[in-house]
Protein backbone atom coordinates (compact mmCIF):
# COMPACT_ATOMS: atom_id res chain seq x y z
CA UNK A 1 0.00 0.00 0.00
CA UNK A 2 1.50 3.13 -1.48
CA UNK A 3 1.21 6.41 1.00
CA UNK A 4 -0.97 7.90 -0.81
CA UNK A 5 -3.63 4.67 -0.43
CA UNK A 6 -2.86 4.85 3.32
CA UNK A 7 -4.04 8.08 3.97
CA UNK A 8 -7.19 7.51 1.61
CA UNK A 9 -8.10 4.38 3.71
CA UNK A 10 -7.04 5.71 6.88
CA UNK A 11 -4.40 3.67 8.22
CA UNK A 12 -2.33 7.29 8.31
CA UNK A 13 -1.59 8.06 11.91
CA UNK A 14 -3.38 11.42 12.28
CA UNK A 15 -6.66 12.80 12.43
CA UNK A 16 -8.04 13.53 8.78
CA UNK A 17 -11.45 15.84 9.74
CA UNK A 18 -11.12 16.49 13.39
CA UNK A 19 -10.93 14.10 16.11
CA UNK A 20 -10.66 10.49 15.25
CA UNK A 21 -13.89 8.54 16.31
CA UNK A 22 -13.18 5.48 18.15
CA UNK A 23 -16.18 2.89 19.04
CA UNK A 24 -15.57 0.90 22.41
CA UNK A 25 -16.54 -2.75 20.51
CA UNK A 26 -15.77 -4.96 23.58
CA UNK A 27 -18.77 -4.69 26.96
CA UNK A 28 -21.76 -3.90 24.70
CA UNK A 29 -23.58 -6.79 26.32
CA UNK A 30 -26.88 -4.81 27.00
CA UNK A 31 -27.01 -4.30 23.05
CA UNK A 32 -26.00 -7.29 21.51
CA UNK A 33 -26.16 -10.98 22.98
CA UNK A 34 -22.56 -12.15 24.77
CA UNK A 35 -22.65 -15.22 22.67
CA UNK A 36 -23.05 -13.58 19.15
CA UNK A 37 -20.20 -12.42 18.25
CA UNK A 38 -20.79 -11.94 14.52
CA UNK A 39 -22.95 -8.69 15.84
CA UNK A 40 -19.61 -7.36 16.87
CA UNK A 41 -18.42 -8.05 13.42
CA UNK A 42 -21.25 -6.60 12.15
CA UNK A 43 -20.90 -3.67 14.08
CA UNK A 44 -17.53 -2.94 12.78
CA UNK A 45 -18.13 -3.13 9.29
CA UNK A 46 -21.08 -0.50 10.16
CA UNK A 47 -19.13 1.62 11.51
CA UNK A 48 -16.54 1.82 8.82
CA UNK A 49 -19.57 2.72 6.71
CA UNK A 50 -20.51 5.46 9.11
CA UNK A 51 -16.76 7.22 8.63
CA UNK A 52 -15.94 5.47 11.87
CA UNK A 53 -11.46 5.77 12.49
CA UNK A 54 -11.32 2.81 14.97
CA UNK A 55 -13.23 0.10 17.01
CA UNK A 56 -11.49 -1.01 20.15
CA UNK A 57 -11.61 -4.76 21.90
CA UNK A 58 -10.35 -4.94 25.50
CA UNK A 59 -10.37 -8.21 27.35
CA UNK A 60 -9.59 -10.47 29.99
CA UNK A 61 -8.72 -14.36 30.03
CA UNK A 62 -10.35 -15.01 32.92
CA UNK A 63 -12.00 -13.31 35.75
CA UNK A 64 -12.33 -14.52 39.25
CA UNK A 65 -14.56 -13.38 42.61
CA UNK A 66 -12.42 -10.31 43.30
CA UNK A 67 -14.01 -8.81 39.92
CA UNK A 68 -16.54 -7.19 41.64
CA UNK A 69 -14.65 -6.28 44.57
CA UNK A 70 -15.55 -2.70 44.62
CA UNK A 71 -19.09 -3.05 43.77
CA UNK A 72 -21.10 -3.55 40.83
CA UNK A 73 -21.63 -0.80 38.07
CA UNK A 74 -25.17 0.26 39.17
CA UNK A 75 -26.04 0.51 35.14
CA UNK A 76 -24.65 -2.24 32.90
CA UNK A 77 -24.12 0.06 29.93
CA UNK A 78 -21.55 1.93 31.89
CA UNK A 79 -17.95 1.43 31.78
CA UNK A 80 -16.21 -2.10 32.98
CA UNK A 81 -13.40 -0.73 35.21
CA UNK A 82 -11.07 -2.26 37.96
CA UNK A 83 -13.34 -4.09 40.28
CA UNK A 84 -16.84 -3.23 39.27
CA UNK A 85 -17.98 -6.47 37.17
CA UNK A 86 -19.91 -9.29 37.54
CA UNK A 87 -17.02 -12.34 37.24
CA UNK A 88 -19.29 -14.00 34.46
CA UNK A 89 -19.06 -10.81 32.31
CA UNK A 90 -18.58 -12.30 28.75
CA UNK A 91 -15.01 -10.83 27.19
CA UNK A 92 -14.29 -12.95 24.11
CA UNK A 93 -10.99 -13.32 23.16
CA UNK A 94 -9.28 -9.96 21.07
CA UNK A 95 -7.02 -11.53 18.94
CA UNK A 96 -9.29 -13.76 17.29
CA UNK A 97 -12.50 -11.63 17.24
CA UNK A 98 -9.74 -8.71 15.58
CA UNK A 99 -8.98 -11.39 13.31
CA UNK A 100 -12.64 -11.68 11.93
CA UNK A 101 -13.04 -7.78 11.96
CA UNK A 102 -9.80 -7.23 9.85
CA UNK A 103 -10.94 -10.01 7.24
CA UNK A 104 -14.37 -8.08 7.00
CA UNK A 105 -13.56 -4.57 6.63
CA UNK A 106 -10.48 -2.42 4.89
CA UNK A 107 -10.48 1.13 6.06
CA UNK A 108 -11.21 1.11 9.69
CA UNK A 109 -8.25 0.67 12.35
CA UNK A 110 -8.62 -2.16 14.80
CA UNK A 111 -7.44 -1.35 18.13
CA UNK A 112 -6.27 -4.13 21.24
CA UNK A 113 -6.78 -1.43 24.08
CA UNK A 114 -6.07 -2.99 26.30
CA UNK A 115 -4.36 -6.70 25.74
CA UNK A 116 -2.81 -7.88 29.26
CA UNK A 117 0.37 -8.96 27.61
CA UNK A 118 2.37 -10.81 30.68
CA UNK A 119 -0.41 -13.58 30.53
CA UNK A 120 1.21 -14.73 27.46
CA UNK A 121 4.96 -15.25 26.33
CA UNK A 122 6.49 -12.44 24.60
CA UNK A 123 7.41 -14.90 21.58
CA UNK A 124 3.78 -16.55 20.93
CA UNK A 125 2.21 -12.64 21.64
CA UNK A 126 4.65 -11.11 18.32
CA UNK A 127 3.45 -14.10 16.54
CA UNK A 128 -0.11 -13.61 16.85
CA UNK A 129 0.37 -9.42 16.97
CA UNK A 130 2.53 -10.11 13.66
CA UNK A 131 0.33 -11.74 11.90
CA UNK A 132 -2.82 -9.96 12.64
CA UNK A 133 -1.33 -6.48 11.88
CA UNK A 134 -0.62 -8.25 8.19
CA UNK A 135 -4.29 -9.48 7.92
CA UNK A 136 -5.40 -6.66 8.64
CA UNK A 137 -2.27 -4.61 6.39
CA UNK A 138 -1.12 -2.02 9.18
CA UNK A 139 -4.32 -1.40 10.77
CA UNK A 140 -3.86 -2.58 13.90
CA UNK A 141 -2.79 -1.23 17.29
CA UNK A 142 -1.77 -2.14 20.45
CA UNK A 143 -1.95 -1.31 24.14
CA UNK A 144 -0.37 -3.87 26.12
CA UNK A 145 -0.99 -3.61 29.83
CA UNK A 146 -0.46 -5.04 32.98
CA UNK A 147 -4.08 -4.94 33.68
CA UNK A 148 -5.83 -5.23 37.89
CA UNK A 149 -7.19 -8.33 38.53
CA UNK A 150 -4.95 -10.77 40.42
CA UNK A 151 -7.08 -13.55 40.26
CA UNK A 152 -6.69 -14.08 36.88
CA UNK A 153 -2.42 -14.02 36.66
CA UNK A 154 -2.89 -16.66 39.87
CA UNK A 155 -5.25 -18.72 37.77
CA UNK A 156 -2.50 -18.96 34.63
CA UNK A 157 0.33 -18.93 36.76
CA UNK A 158 1.85 -14.92 36.48
CA UNK A 159 3.19 -13.40 39.15
CA UNK A 160 1.14 -10.30 39.62
CA UNK A 161 3.71 -8.40 41.55
CA UNK A 162 6.43 -8.59 38.76
CA UNK A 163 3.66 -7.95 36.27
CA UNK A 164 5.14 -4.43 35.43
CA UNK A 165 8.85 -6.19 35.21
CA UNK A 166 7.66 -8.52 32.77
CA UNK A 167 6.13 -6.82 30.67
CA UNK A 168 9.43 -4.15 30.11
CA UNK A 169 11.02 -7.31 29.14
CA UNK A 170 8.42 -8.26 26.78
CA UNK A 171 8.59 -4.73 24.97
CA UNK A 172 11.97 -5.82 24.34
CA UNK A 173 11.62 -9.31 23.33
CA UNK A 174 8.61 -8.33 20.85
CA UNK A 175 10.54 -5.72 19.35
CA UNK A 176 13.47 -7.94 19.03
CA UNK A 177 11.06 -10.82 17.06
CA UNK A 178 9.57 -8.39 14.92
CA UNK A 179 12.85 -6.34 13.60
CA UNK A 180 15.69 -9.19 13.91
CA UNK A 181 15.90 -12.66 12.01
CA UNK A 182 17.07 -14.69 13.87
CA UNK A 183 16.24 -12.86 17.09
CA UNK A 184 17.39 -13.15 20.57
CA UNK A 185 16.88 -12.16 24.35
CA UNK A 186 18.23 -12.44 27.74
CA UNK A 187 16.09 -11.05 30.48
CA UNK A 188 15.08 -12.37 34.02
CA UNK A 189 11.77 -13.74 32.77
CA UNK A 190 12.51 -14.39 29.23
CA UNK A 191 14.91 -15.74 27.20
CA UNK A 192 15.48 -17.21 23.60
CA UNK A 193 18.06 -16.93 21.45
CA UNK A 194 18.17 -17.41 17.00
CA UNK A 195 14.67 -18.04 16.79
CA UNK A 196 12.79 -16.62 13.20
CA UNK A 197 9.34 -15.21 13.87
CA UNK A 198 7.82 -15.02 10.74
CA UNK A 199 6.21 -13.50 8.63
CA UNK A 200 6.72 -10.28 9.80
CA UNK A 201 4.44 -7.76 10.79
CA UNK A 202 2.58 -4.92 7.97
CA UNK A 203 5.04 -2.29 9.71
CA UNK A 204 8.63 -2.90 9.88
CA UNK A 205 8.95 -1.75 13.27
CA UNK A 206 6.01 -3.64 14.40
CA UNK A 207 2.15 -2.50 15.17
CA UNK A 208 1.10 1.01 16.53
CA UNK A 209 1.33 0.76 20.03
CA UNK A 210 -0.75 2.83 22.60
CA UNK A 211 -0.33 2.86 26.17
CA UNK A 212 -2.42 4.19 29.42
CA UNK A 213 -2.98 3.37 32.91
CA UNK A 214 -4.93 5.13 35.51
CA UNK A 215 -1.47 7.85 36.39
CA UNK A 216 1.22 8.49 34.51
CA UNK A 217 3.79 6.71 36.51
CA UNK A 218 7.55 6.71 35.37
CA UNK A 219 7.65 3.24 33.96
CA UNK A 220 4.21 4.26 31.85
CA UNK A 221 6.71 7.05 30.46
CA UNK A 222 9.30 5.11 29.57
CA UNK A 223 7.12 2.56 27.77
CA UNK A 224 5.37 5.56 25.93
CA UNK A 225 8.37 7.46 24.87
CA UNK A 226 10.20 3.82 23.80
CA UNK A 227 7.80 2.63 21.93
CA UNK A 228 4.49 4.75 22.08
CA UNK A 229 2.41 5.99 19.23
CA UNK A 230 -0.15 7.31 21.63
CA UNK A 231 -1.39 7.73 25.15
CA UNK A 232 -4.75 6.34 26.22
CA UNK A 233 -5.32 7.23 29.77
CA UNK A 234 -7.57 5.64 32.15
CA UNK A 235 -9.82 8.51 33.60
CA UNK A 236 -8.64 12.11 32.48
CA UNK A 237 -5.16 12.98 33.16
CA UNK A 238 -4.34 16.54 34.89
CA UNK A 239 -2.35 19.14 33.01
CA UNK A 240 0.23 18.35 34.54
CA UNK A 241 0.82 14.94 33.16
CA UNK A 242 0.65 15.53 29.53
CA UNK A 243 3.04 18.64 30.69
CA UNK A 244 5.67 15.91 32.12
CA UNK A 245 4.84 13.59 29.04
CA UNK A 246 5.43 16.41 26.56
CA UNK A 247 8.64 17.13 28.15
CA UNK A 248 9.51 13.41 28.11
CA UNK A 249 9.18 13.19 24.40
CA UNK A 250 11.36 16.08 23.65
CA UNK A 251 14.08 15.20 26.01
CA UNK A 252 13.81 11.68 23.93
CA UNK A 253 14.13 13.64 20.70
CA UNK A 254 10.52 12.80 20.01
CA UNK A 255 7.60 15.17 19.04
CA UNK A 256 4.52 15.27 21.12
CA UNK A 257 2.75 16.14 17.97
CA UNK A 258 3.03 12.88 16.64
CA UNK A 259 2.03 10.79 19.69
CA UNK A 260 -2.59 10.18 19.45
CA UNK A 261 -3.82 11.27 22.46
CA UNK A 262 -7.15 9.27 23.14
CA UNK A 263 -9.87 10.23 25.47
CA UNK A 264 -13.55 9.55 25.69
CA UNK A 265 -17.11 11.08 26.16
CA UNK A 266 -19.26 9.15 28.68
CA UNK A 267 -23.17 8.95 29.01
CA UNK A 268 -24.96 10.23 32.39
CA UNK A 269 -27.72 7.54 33.33
CA UNK A 270 -30.75 9.00 35.28
CA UNK A 271 -31.50 5.86 36.51
CA UNK A 272 -30.00 2.38 36.83
CA UNK A 273 -32.22 1.24 33.79
CA UNK A 274 -31.78 3.89 31.69
CA UNK A 275 -29.91 4.80 28.39
CA UNK A 276 -27.91 8.36 28.41
CA UNK A 277 -28.35 11.34 26.32
CA UNK A 278 -25.52 11.36 23.22
CA UNK A 279 -26.06 15.00 23.01
CA UNK A 280 -25.49 15.56 26.34
CA UNK A 281 -22.20 13.39 26.23
CA UNK A 282 -20.76 15.19 23.40
CA UNK A 283 -21.06 18.61 24.85
CA UNK A 284 -17.74 17.26 26.13
CA UNK A 285 -16.23 17.25 22.85
CA UNK A 286 -14.98 20.69 21.78
CA UNK A 287 -13.14 20.76 26.12
CA UNK A 288 -11.39 17.81 25.29
CA UNK A 289 -10.30 18.76 21.47
CA UNK A 290 -8.94 21.98 23.13
CA UNK A 291 -6.81 19.94 25.33
CA UNK A 292 -5.44 18.15 22.67
CA UNK A 293 -7.10 14.93 22.20
CA UNK A 294 -6.62 13.76 18.67
CA UNK A 295 -9.22 10.48 19.02
CA UNK A 296 -12.39 10.31 21.44
CA UNK A 297 -14.18 7.09 22.43
CA UNK A 298 -17.92 6.77 22.75
CA UNK A 299 -19.38 3.33 23.63
CA UNK A 300 -22.85 2.45 21.85
CA UNK A 301 -24.71 0.75 24.14
CA UNK A 302 -24.50 3.66 26.81
CA UNK A 303 -27.03 5.89 24.50
CA UNK A 304 -29.36 2.91 22.57
CA UNK A 305 -30.70 0.00 23.63
CA UNK A 306 -31.72 -0.96 19.66
CA UNK A 307 -29.14 -2.41 17.35
CA UNK A 308 -30.84 -1.29 14.67
CA UNK A 309 -29.82 2.52 16.23
CA UNK A 310 -26.41 1.90 15.81
CA UNK A 311 -25.19 3.10 12.66
CA UNK A 312 -27.47 6.34 12.82
CA UNK A 313 -25.79 6.84 16.28
CA UNK A 314 -22.01 6.35 14.38
CA UNK A 315 -23.05 9.10 12.03
CA UNK A 316 -23.99 11.55 14.35
CA UNK A 317 -21.07 10.98 16.66
CA UNK A 318 -18.37 11.19 13.09
CA UNK A 319 -20.57 14.47 11.79
CA UNK A 320 -19.98 16.19 15.67
CA UNK A 321 -16.45 14.98 15.96
CA UNK A 322 -15.91 16.50 12.71
CA UNK A 323 -17.60 19.79 13.55
CA UNK A 324 -15.22 19.84 16.44
CA UNK A 325 -12.16 20.70 14.07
Amino acid sequence: MSEADRDRSGVGDGPLHGPRVVLVLSENWTLTPPRDLTALVDIAVEAEAAGVDTVMLSEHVVLGPSAGAAGRMENPRDYAAPGNQDPATPWPDSVVLAAAIAAATSRIRIALAAIIAPLRHPLLLAKQLGTLDLLARGRLIVQPTVSWAEDEYRALGVPFRHRGAILDEQLVAMHEAWTSSPASYQGVHFRFADVWVEPKPYRPEGPRMWFGGQTLHEALVRRIVRYGHGFHPFGSPTEEELHRLEAAMREAGRDPAELELVGGIRGVFATPEAIADLDQALEAVPGLVERGFTSICFKPSMYTDDRGQVPELCRRVVERMRGAA
